[in-house]
């Protein structure tokens, strides 16, 4: 176990802020995990454990201890003709472990590639995209009690997922760290393809197949999405608006082309980027900070800017989209301020 000091944290976070934790550790298996919860600097100290930093927006320097999962290991649980169950370290990479599924024809995850972070951070953010949502996959999720210690293990239905949420990120937020996640996944052909014309798209790539989604994924999000070692960013820094569907039918009369997607009989999901567009933010610039010019949803980092820096630029979009539209944006990306006790894998 090697606790180190004054670390800059420029490689841990994918908007590019060069901020310094006072300490950092990293472990490789949940025992050296529990030797560190176990430490005075973890115990003197407050701490926030992170995954691959596409979700984190530093305020300033962390005066704590930042805890990173290096628990890297794939392992096949049980397996079947028609499925398989893969136990999954928390460290290991969202997309390597994507493409690990794809080479292997298990199907279930291929729409979300591309998506940056780790394993551990999937299962808290329940990540999604192109009509997938990581929830449908994962079986269980091995964590531990930081206040105890002890190892324990909840269901998917104990997990409490929803869209972009679940136990881990709210009830349990900062009382627990994710080790292993567990997920089943089929070996039969099983697509999902009827999301943003994705189908369409595929076919241009050749036959539908696992490699060609992920292939036509690959290529629309790198169409959209900024490259984070170029331009800062955290990919979609808001959560697509969940509003009543009355309310959704009222604007419909001002804005006849709003897109929707249908949540329950009473309720819609509208696309953020399109309520940020329609303000005339997209592309816009504030000296080192900008709305991505291919899409709203993308806040970049255009060379030196601070966490306040993009922090105020959010708040002027929220306010934006507020004033017009009355709906409120939620940020998928969590701010850390300069002390937190809050954990977030």
């Amino acid at each position: 176990m090697n606790i180190r000091k004054d670390i800059s944290l420029l490689p841990y976070n994918t908007f590019g802020i060069d901020v310094k934790t006072k300490f950092f550790a990293e472990y490789n298996s949940v025992e050296e995990l529990k030797e560190l919860l176990q430490s005075d600097v973890v115990k003197s100290n407050p701490f926030f454990h992170i995954g691959g930093g596409s979700n984190l927006l530093f305020l300033s320097n962390f005066d704590g201890i930042i805890l990173h999962s290096k628990i890297n290991s794939i392992e096949v649980v049980e397996e079947d003709m028609l499925s398989v169950l893969l136990r999954v370290g928390s460290g290991v990479n969202w997309d390597k472990f994507v493409a690990y599924c794809v080479e292997r024809n298990y199907y279930g995850i291929e729409n979300l590639s591309l998506i940056p972070g780790e394993v551990g951070a999937s299962a808290i953010q329940n990540i999604g995209a192109y009509g997938m949502e990581v929830k449908d996959t994962i079986k269980k999720v091995d964590f531990i009690d930081i206040e105890t210690l002890k190892p324990k293990t909840f269901s998917n239905k104990e997990c409490n997922y929803s869209y972009r949420k679940s136990i881990f990120k709210e009830e349990l937020k900062g009382k627990v760290v994710i080790t292993h996640v567990y997920f089943l996944l089929k070996k039969e052909p099983v697509y999902v393809l009827d999301y943003a014309h994705l189908k369409n798209a595929v076919l241009k790539n050749g036959e539908i197949n696992l490699a060609n989604v992920r292939k036509t994924v690959i290529e629309i999000r790198e169409s959209k999405l900024p490259d984070p070692n170029d331009l800062g960013n955290a990919g979609s820094f808001f959560m697509n608006p969940i509003i009543p569907k009355s309310h959704y039918e009222e604007l419909l009369r001002s804005y006849p082309a709003m897109p929707h997607y249908p949540v329950s009989e009473t309720a819609v999901k509208v696309p953020a980027g399109w309520l940020i567009e329609q303000c005339d933010l997209k592309g816009k610039q504030f000296e080192k900070v900008a709305i991505y010019e291919k899409q709203a949803l993308v806040i970049v980092n255009l060379g030196g800017a601070t966490g306040e820096d993009i922090a105020t630029v959010a708040s002027l979009v929220q306010m934006t989209v507020k004033k017009r539209f009355g709906i409120d944006l939620v940020p998928e990306v969590n701010f850390i301020e300069k002390i937190s006790p809050l954990s977030d894998s």
